[in-house]
């Protein structure tokens, strides 16, 4: 009989195991890359991780009618093994009388540390009674930026209704949280990152680009994607302080919210406007769209968002529907002093100038609003110059469909309402940066929204609603424009060489002195100059074309 019970005692050591450092590894939600090394006692661990043994059991060999079901290492090691799976259902099905909200205060614990993975190593089973037990273990977590959080805990077990049960606390999760308690992850409240330049420069003084910068931190933008701000883990307990049991402070705090703004272009547009009143520059790279300047003294970021009658610059539009309609650059047509509308109103050119026949190039240098009336009223219509606006980013009013925050005009009703569109008068409305973006679209060969200037999408992402322009439009328009300032309206100028561009004096509709424009482009920069009531394009926009562009 003794050497039967020896046997048995033999057998039953035998079926226990043990678990030790086994190299878990759980990303996210993933399923674990390895898992616990498990081997009856007296048996060698296997080569990598190592186990370690449990102490031997030497209290007396229970009855068997009040022997519980399984071993608490056995109850340990399912435990455990859920938990590095976030296997919460089985892991409370393990617990004695676990909590209502037992999975939510697991989740909650791994949504504040955020881990980017989670190992486990486990010591020795330590019997603490007849019926109870003790496990310690170390939880090794790696956070983002802050390496590796390592803390020690315990899990308790004891029997209940004959079976191995997990005596579940908080403090399973960190030992130092209490019943109530949870891990909190907080940020400096430093509030939304002041803007800066492209490269990370502080804007120039007085830039003009103050109330974009403004309006972009009322926003709440956030910091450039990737970019480190620091974080604390605390336990927060009923009644006590918060405790911080893990942060991470970067070296150096994020310089702030990236914009599109380049510095140089920045400064050269803020300096042309130095001394000038009511006036704006916009610049944007024409093969990207990304808003390169923006210099307002409009106020009330109106270089965005305030309309103005654009003048002559709008001829640009109708000579793509023209080109789009048979006519090249020498096609000949009339510049007469004065234009009369067939039973209509008669349309007169700036200051009654008769330039007789011309070639189209010569008409648009020399910005002969009688041609261009004449023309669309013989070869266009309402639908042909709407449809034509429209791909140049504008909108029809009072039609909510395609209705542009850019530009804007009405469906003409008449030829007198066609003809004064037709040279940027009557119903046709712009903000200098939809005139930037046309003469973009002229360079580039195609239009596209701008990009938002906060620079938060890659950089090499390109906008939507992208407008193609047939390469005979484009490059018509290329030579109409380049005419301008060889020996047009903008010629003679102090004007860089290789900039094309297109002046507008447009009437002021409330009576005031006329507006000033100066759209064009050089390379890959596009810009609008405009001057409220500044006079004329060539007189008030060109020069101050001419110092932005020269300071470049």
């Amino acid at each position: 009989m003794r050497n039967r019970a020896l046997l048995a005692l033999v057998m039953v050591a035998a079926a226990i195991f043990v678990f030790g450092v086994a190299g878990l590894i759980v990303s996210g939600r993933e399923e674990p890359v390895s898992d616990f090394v498990a081997a009856p006692r007296g048996t060698p661990a296997p080569a990598g991780p190592q186990t370690l043994q449990l102490r031997p059991d030497t209290s007396p060999e229970p009855s068997p009618a009040s022997s519980p079901e399984g071993s608490p290492d056995e109850t340990a090691a399912a435990y455990f093994q859920a938990w590095v799976k976030s296997d919460y259902d089985a892991m409370r099905e393990l617990v004695d009388d676990p909590p209502d909200d037992f999975a939510d205060q697991h989740r909650e614990f791994e949504d504040a540390a955020l881990s980017k993975s989670l190992r486990i190593t486990v010591g020795n089973l330590v019997r603490t009674g007849d019926d109870t037990a003790e496990i310690p273990f170390t939880q090794e977590r790696d956070e983002q930026d802050a390496g590796t959080w390592r803390f020690d805990s315990s899990l308790h077990l004891a029997v209940r209704d004959l079976t191995w049960k997990v005596v579940w606390t908080p403090a399973v999760l960190h030992p130092e949280i209490q019943p109530g308690g949870s891990l909190v992850r907080t940020e400096p409240d430093a509030g939304p990152l002041r803007p800066v330049t492209r490269g990370g420069r502080e804007f120039p003084q007085n830039s003009g680009a103050e109330a974009y910068l403004d309006n972009l931190m009322n926003q709440g933008v956030a910091p450039t994607a990737g970019v480190a701000v620091g974080w604390a883990l605390q336990i927060d307990n009923p009644g006590l302080p918060a405790k911080t049991v893990l942060s991470y402070k970067p070296e150096k705090r994020p310089v702030g919210v990236r914009t599109t703004i380049d510095y140089a272009v920045q400064a050269a547009a803020a300096r042309a406007l130095d001394g000038v009143q009511r006036a704006a520059i916009v610049a944007v790279r024409p093969s990207t769209r990304e808003i390169l300047a923006v210099s307002d003294k409009l106020g009330d970021r109106a270089a965005f968002e305030r309309k103005y009658a654009p003048g002559s610059t709008f001829k640009t539009v109708t000579a793509a529907a023209l080109l789009n309609n048979g006519l090249s650059p020498d096609s000949t047509v009339e510049c007469p002093a004065a234009y009369q509308i067939p039973f209509h109103r008669s349309i007169p050119n700036y200051h009654n100038e008769d330039h007789g026949t011309v070639t189209l190039r010569q008409a648009f240098a020399l910005s002969c609003n009688t041609t261009f009336a004449r023309l669309t009223i013989e070869r266009l219509n309402g639908d042909t110059l709407v449809d034509q606006a429209r791909a140049f980013g504008f909108g029809v009013q009072g039609e909510s469909a395609g209705t542009s925050m850019c530009g804007s005009l009405r469906r003409p009703e008449n030829p007198d309402a066609l003809a004064e569109d037709s040279f940027g008068q009557g119903t046709v409305e712009a903000t200098p940066l939809c005139m930037a973006l046309v003469a973009a679209a002229v360079e580039s060969g195609e239009w596209r929204p701008a990009r938002p200037l906060a620079d938060e999408a890659p950089q090499g992402e390109l906008p939507q609603s992208v407008v193609p322009l047939p390469s005979n439009v484009a490059e018509g328009l290329r030579s109409l424009m380049s005419a301008v300032t060889v020996d047009g309206t903008a010629a003679g100028s102090e004007l860089p060489q290789g900039v094309a561009g297109k002046t507008g004096t447009a009437e002021d509709w409330q009576g005031g002195q006329d507006h000033a424009w100066f759209i064009g482009y050089r390379g890959d920069l596009a810009f609008a100059v405009f001057v409220e009531h500044g006079g004329t394009g060539r007189g008030a926009a060109v020069p101050i074309a001419a110092r932005f562009l020269k300071a470049l």
